[in-house]
C-alpha cells in the first residue's frame, strides 16, 4: 500500500503541477500539451525526476487508446454544417495535402539523414498529420474567432489526416519489412478506408438510434457519456479486427451520433471532454518519459532541418496546391499552412516502427518528438499574432440595430420556436436558429443541465426554471436595457 500510495502521491502532484503550469503558460500562446511533454521530460531519465520509463509498447497502446477517445470528441463536437463547409478542403488537405507532405519532408529526409527513400517516406509520413485539438485551445485561450470557413476546414481535417498517416505508415512498414510494392500498399489503404467508414458509419447509426429510444435526459449525462464512449471503443477494436482503420471508426462514430442523437450528445458533451482532456495528459506525460533528451541533441542539425522544412515549406506549398482550385483567398491559404501544428499522433506513430522491429528507424521517434516540440513552440507562440495580422479574427457579434429597448422579467415555454424568441426581443440569432428554446439551452450549456443554470446571450440572461419529464418545460429571461 505504502508503494502505491507513493505512485499515486507522485503521478497526481506531477499532473496536478503540470495543469497549473498550463493555465499560465497559455497566455505566452504555448499549448497545454507542450507543458505535459515537459514534464514528462523533466521527469524522465534526464530530468530531475530520474524516472528510467521504457515501454513503447505501453505508450502505443496507451496512445492508440488516447488518439481514440479524442477523435471521438472531436466529432461529437463537429456539427453537421461544418461539415458540409468544410468537407471538401478537408479532404484535399488529410488526403493529397498529407501525401505531398510526407513526400517533400521524405525527400529532406533522405539527404538529411542519409536514409534509404522508403524511410524517408516514412518518417515524412509520421509528421504529416496535424493537430486542430492545440489549434483551437490556443484559439480559444486568446479570445480568438476565426472565419467560418477556414475554422470548418481545420477542424475537419484535423480528423481525417489522422487516419491518412496511420494508413501510409502502416503500408510503408510493410513495403519495408517485406519488399512490397506499391499495390500491396494501396490495398491496405483502401481495405482500411473501407471499413473504418463501414464500422463507423453504421456503428455510429446503430448506437444513436438505440441512445433515442433509452429513457434517459439531460440529468444522465454522467452515464450517456459512458455509453458513447464503451460503445465506440467497441467499433474501435472491431475495425481494428476487421484490418480496418479504427481511427477514422471513431471520428465517423462520433460525427453520426451528434448528427443523430443532438440532444444525447450534448448531455455527454462535458464528461467526454474530461475523458479526453485525462485522456491527453496520460498520453503526454508517458511520451515524455519514453524520449531520452540526450538522444535528441546528438541529430539536433538534422531535426531542425527536417523541422524546418515541414514547417517552412512541406506543409504551406500543400495547403496551396489543395486549395488553389477551391479559390481560397491567398491570406487564409497561408494561415491554415501555417497553424498546421504537430501533437500526438507524429509521436505515437513514430513508435509503430520500433514495435515492428524496422531496421534504421531508430532515431525516428527522437526526430517526430522534435518536431512536435519545434512546431508547438514556434508555430504555437505566433498563432495569434498571425491571426491578427492576416485579418482571419471575427467580430464579435453585434446585436441588431433597433431604436426600442426592452428590459424586464419573463417566463416562457422552451418548446417555442428559438428564432422567434430571439427575434421579438432584438437579440441575434445563433448559428443555428431552427430549434427550440430548450434545445438550444441545452446546446448552449453543453452539461449535465440542472434548474437555476443559465447563460448571457448579448445582454439578456436565459435560465432554466423548470423540468418536466427530464425536459427544459420553462425557461426565465431577464433583459437589461440596451445602450443606444
Amino acid at each position: 500500500m505504502e508503494a502505491m500510495n507513493l505512485l499515486l502521491l507522485a503521478g497526481g502532484l506531477l499532473v496536478f503541477v503540470s495543469l497549473l503550469a498550463g493555465v499560465y503558460s497559455a497566455r505566452l500562446g504555448l499549448s497545454f500539451l507542450l507543458v505535459f511533454l515537459l514534464a514528462g521530460m523533466l521527469a524522465g531519465v534526464d530530468g530531475p525526476g530520474g524516472v528510467n520509463f521504457d515501454s513503447p509498447l505501453l505508450s502505443a497502446w496507451v496512445g492508440n487508446v488516447a488518439l481514440a477517445m479524442i477523435l471521438l470528441e472531436g466529432g461529437l463536437n463537429t456539427r453537421m454544417s461544418t461539415f458540409k463547409r468544410g468537407f471538401r478542403p478537408a479532404v484535399l488537405l488529410a488526403t493529397v495535402g498529407v501525401a505531398i507532405t510526407a513526400g517533400i519532408v521524405g525527400a529532406v529526409a533522405v539527404w538529411a539523414l542519409k536514409v534509404e527513400w522508403k524511410h524517408g517516406l516514412l518518417l515524412g509520413a509520421i509528421v504529416a498529420s496535424t493537430d486542430a485539438a492545440a489549434v483551437f485551445s490556443l484559439l480559444r485561450q486568446a479570445g480568438i474567432r476565426l472565419n467560418e470557413r477556414v475554422s470548418a476546414t481545420l477542424e475537419m481535417e484535423s480528423g481525417l489526416n489522422d487516419p491518412m498517416a496511420v494508413f501510409l505508415v502502416l503500408a510503408l512498414i510493410a513495403m519495408i519489412k517485406t519488399d512490397a510494392g506499391l499495390s500491396h500498399g494501396l490495398m491496405l489503404l483502401a481495405k482500411q478506408a473501407a471499413f473504418g467508414v463501414a464500422v463507423g458509419w453504421l456503428g455510429g447509426a446503430a448506437i444513436a438510434w438505440l441512445l433515442r429510444k433509452m429513457p434517459l435526459g439531460t440529468s444522465h449525462g454522467g452515464l450517456i457519456s459512458l455509453l458513447i464512449l464503451s460503445g465506440g471503443l467497441t467499433l474501435f477494436a472491431i475495425a481494428g479486427l476487421a484490418q480496418g482503420s479504427g481511427f477514422l471508426a471513431m471520428y465517423l462514430y462520433g460525427l453520426r451520433v451528434r448528427a443523430r442523437a443532438e440532444e444525447a450528445a450534448h448531455a455527454a458533451a462535458t464528461a467526454l471532454d474530461g475523458f479526453a482532456w485525462a485522456a491527453q495528459a496520460t498520453m503526454f506525460l508517458l511520451l515524455g518519459l519514453l524520449v531520452t533528451p540526450h538522444d535528441m541533441l546528438r541529430a539536433a542539425s538534422q531535426t531542425v532541418t527536417i523541422a524546418a522544412a515541414l514547417m517552412f515549406v512541406a506543409r504551406p506549398l500543400a495547403v496551396v496546391l489543395c486549395l488553389a482550385p477551391l479559390r481560397f483567398p491567398w491570406r487564409q491559404s497561408l494561415f491554415i499552412g501555417w497553424v498546421g501544428l504537430r501533437g500526438a499522433v507524429p509521436i505515437v506513430l513514430a513508435l509503430f516502427p520500433l514495435l515492428e522491429r524496422v531496421p534504421g528507424t531508430a532515431r525516428f521517434f527522437d526526430v517526430a518528438f522534435a518536431v512536435v516540440l519545434a512546431s508547438l513552440l514556434l508555430q504555437g507562440s505566433t498563432l495569434s499574432w498571425l491571426a491578427r495580422k492576416l485579418g482571419m479574427v471575427e467580430p464579435p457579434d453585434e446585436p441588431p440595430p433597433g431604436e426600442g429597448s426592452m428590459q424586464g422579467r419573463l417566463v416562457l415555454d422552451g418548446d417555442l420556436p428559438l428564432a422567434e424568441v430571439l427575434t421579438f426581443f432584438q437579440l441575434p440569432l445563433p448559428e443555428h436558429d431552427g430549434v427550440t428554446l430548450a434545445e438550444w439551452l441545452v446546446a448552449e450549456l453543453a452539461r449535465d443541465v440542472a434548474e437555476g443554470d443559465g447563460f448571457d446571450w448579448h445582454g439578456a440572461r436565459f435560465t432554466v426554471k423548470e423540468f418536466q419529464d427530464d425536459r427544459i418545460a420553462r425557461v426565465g429571461i431577464t433583459l437589461a436595457p440596451r445602450k443606444r
